[in-house]
């Protein structure tokens, strides 16, 4: 009977060794960044880093009215983007760096993201938003609309919710797929990011705001007490962040190691896939 080659072999034996490493990977992160003495750190985080954007996203237009328009759209849309590279390369290893309630919701149908945290998440992004808000109206008073995200003129709610949900399926791709391990971007997944924020502000910013973050929205509506159009800002971006989880699959399967590790930071064990906390699902060893 003829034997296997000793190229054959090694070649199993590679596999194997390889599927070893994996399985040893998924294990450590089946073990959860469950400590809770770290919590704190990772929902601070987003308070500050959402905080930091919207400062910079609202305070475009505010200091634009205040200055006379010496701010100009280009230099207001291009600010948030590179605020969200700075962002993510100081505190991405802290909390993710989600800043956006989509892209939070995002990771978690994304099975990067354990869902019991997203309560929390996004009660400090909304937070970080107002904290913002209410800085720029204490300094400069109710001006510029306090930077609020609304459609163009001539434009409807529909036409704007839709562009915001077009956008969104860009910006949450990016996101994941620079999140992927297969992309091995590292720090240079900001620059992506960034980018794509920039992108998209100079060339559709008039038809919606290129607001892409329900957080971002909802500080200036607050202060302002005007939430006539926030449902575009809600609706646009949730449905677009769902859309790209459904091309991320399609592109790269379930979710794994290097998104985990992108959506939660690095103080912690991770959780890849279904959320090992949830009721119904046996405890892990």
């Amino acid at each position: 009977m003829a034997q296997p080659s000793s190229s054959g072999a090694s070649g199993i034996g590679a596999e194997l060794r390889d599927l070893g490493a994996g399985l040893s990977a998924l294990e450590l992160v089946r073990q959860n960044f469950d400590d809770p003495r770290q919590e704190w750190r990772r929902l601070f985080a987003e308070v500050l880093g959402t905080f930091l954007l919207v400062l910079v996203g609202a305070g475009g237009g505010v200091v634009d009215a205040v200055s006379n328009g010496a701010i100009g759209r280009g230099a207001s849309v291009t600010a948030p983007g590179l605020m969200v590279m700075a962002i993510i390369l100081f505190m991405g290893g802290v909390s993710g760096a989600h800043l956006n309630p989509a892209v939070t919701l995002g990771f978690a149908v994304r099975g990067d993201f354990p869902w019991r945290r997203v309560p929390g998440y996004i009660l400090a992004e909304l937070l970080g938003s107002t904290l913002a808000v209410l800085l720029l109206w204490a300094m400069f008073g109710k001006v510029g609309s306090l930077g609020a995200t609304e459609p163009g003129a001539g434009i409807s709610d529909l036409q704007a919710m839709l562009m915001e949900m077009t956008l969104t399926v860009g910006l949450v791709s990016v996101i994941l797929g620079t999140a992927s391990r297969s992309q091995n971007l590292g720090p240079l997944s900001a620059l992506g990011v960034g980018s794509y924020i920039v992108l998209a502000g100079l060339w559709s910013s008039p038809i919606s705001g290129a607001s892409m973050n329900p957080a971002r929205s909802f500080g200036p509506d607050l202060v302002l007490g005007n939430f006539d159009h926030y449902w575009v800002y809600v609706v646009g971006p949730v449905l677009g962040a769902l859309i790209a989880v459904g091309f991320a699959f399609v592109l790269r399967g379930h979710a794994e190691v290097g998104g985990a590790a992108a959506a939660q930071g690095a103080i912690g064990p991770l959780v890849v896939g279904p959320d090992p906390g949830a009721p119904g699902r046996p405890p892990s060893p």
